[in-house]
């Protein structure tokens, strides 16, 4: 065969034209949403409340595998796909490794990340439905600022609700959202009663998303013309971010590629569930088999040390209840800077997936994640984000180990975005000033304590 190139593109007819619902394919299904008064699941009428009409369907349905994407989704997802997969052969080579290393990147957007994969879905079906505007949550920024542009595109309001943290150390971040329209609120606030009731229990809170996500209900409840939209955890935002895995998928084929391991870093599970999506299908199907790990940062580790059981969404209890791997909707993680990980919960899909043995899940702390980040930096030219760069580092050590055993692995993983935004980030860790703090079990034993009590 001939030399891989550097990155492998494909042509505007190969990009995929249908999102993958995994969910078909799952023998278990992952159960369902329940309604925190009755503890019954929730209908669809009970959702629209709360989300656009059409995202409550995609949201419920764990049975049609494919959904046509929209002439006009796919007309925006072209100004910036399909994205690249390419080779990291300057990483073999400084790590002097047989294995064979690639990356999705999907940092070639003004947003720097995935993110823009379904804010720009999430904001066609609430301008489908006639609404004037939607509220959500944002992390580390990247969603937030995804979600601001589709808006901007689509002529819609935006009302971002920014974890306090970020808000303070990622003020560009914030001015890209304002740039593109969006209000921007440093969470939990004084505006909402949620976020008055979170500082009353929590002075001086940091934040957390599950703060911002309560903040953000609260507003599109109360608001005429207004839906909440969310940029991870859903079954419906891992359904648009197929289209990561799809193009993956593809690029891989075009080249007779079968890869050995995928790796995505995961906080709520948008990006990791959308690159592994059709990889997936085929395991749960039994057409192939993949080892694929799940990386989430130490200081908020869901899935290695969370409890598998049915919790909030969020921290004000607004939301309905997710079966997943959660620290408890009161956890406040530590302020670390890997801001998009910084989730109690991970996806119900995911959370039935790794409960079943069909992947891996490891934590990673933040300085080694750094120093990750700088390898990679040096040798491949891209500043990653902190988030995607708890990917790199797994895939760096799994490459070190095939250096021991001369395995000639093939390794693949995501680069969800780029870090230009997280440079207080990169200066605490350059300056010494970088902890890596990781919750007791006594602590986390607190916050299990407080999980509802089921039936």
């Amino acid at each position: 065969m001939s030399q891989i190139p550097y990155k492998i593109y494909l042509t505007e007819e190969e990009m995929p034209k249908a999102w993958y619902n995994l969910r078909a394919d799952m023998k278990n299904k992952p159960a369902p949403l329940l309604n925190p008064g009755t503890h019954e699941p929730m209908k669809p009428e009970e959702l629209a409340g709360v989300f656009c009409e059409e995202l409550v369907k995609q949201e419920l349905d764990n049975t049609t595998p494919y959904f046509d994407i929209p002439e006009e989704i796919l007309g925006f997802y072209k100004m910036y796909r399909p994205s690249p997969l390419v080779r990291a052969y300057c990483l073999e080579k400084k790590l002097g490794t047989p294995a064979k290393i690639y990356y999705k990147f999907e940092g070639n957007n003004t947003s720097g990340s995935h993110k823009l994969n379904s804010a720009i879905a999430q904001a066609y079906y609430a301008k489908k439905q006639g609404l004037k505007g939607v509220t959500t949550e944002t992390g580390a920024g990247q969603w937030g600022t995804a979600l601001s542009m589709a808006c901007a595109y689509l002529g819609l309001d935006c009302k971002v609700y920014m974890v306090k943290v970020s808000y303070e150390q990622k003020p560009f971040r914030r001015e890209v959202m304002r740039t593109y329209g969006a209000s921007v609120t440093p969470s939990p606030s004084m505006e909402t009663e949620v976020g008055k009731k979170i500082l009353a229990e929590h002075p001086g809170t940091t934040g957390s998303l599950g703060c911002a996500i309560s903040e953000a209900v609260e507003v599109a409840t109360t608001t005429e013309g207004y839906r909440y939209v969310l940029g991870s955890v859903l079954s419906q935002v891992l359904l648009h971010q197929s289209i990561i895995g799809l193009e993956t998928k593809a690029a891989l084929d075009k080249y007779g590629i079968k890869p050995d391991m995928i790796i995505g870093c995961a906080g709520g599970g948008s990006n990791l569930g959308g690159l592994i999506a059709p990889f997936m299908g085929e395991k749960l199907r039994g057409e192939a088999d993949y080892r694929i790990i799940a990386v989430e940062p130490a200081s908020c580790p869901s899935l290695t040390r969370g409890k598998y059981a049915y919790d909030f969404c969020d921290t004000g209890m607004v939301c309905p209840l997710a079966k997943m791997y959660t620290l408890g909707c009161g956890f406040i993680p530590a302020p670390n800077h890997a801001g998009g990980l910084r989730y109690h919960g991970m996806s119900s899909v995911l959370s039935q997936l790794y409960d079943d043995g069909l992947m891996e899940a490891t934590s990673v702390k933040q300085t080694d994640v750094f120093e990750a980040a700088e390898t990679f930096a040096r040798v491949e030219g891209i500043l990653p984000a902190p988030e995607s760069s708890h990917a790199i580092k797994v895939a760096i050590d799994e490459a070190l180990k095939c250096k021991e055993t001369g395995e000639e692995k093939t390794i693949v993983f995501g680069l969800t975005g780029t870090g230009y935004f997280d440079m207080v980030a990169y200066e605490k860790f350059h300056d010494g000033q970088m902890t890596d703090y990781i919750p007791t079990d006594e602590e986390l034993q607190a916050s299990f304590d407080k999980l509802p009590k089921m039936d």
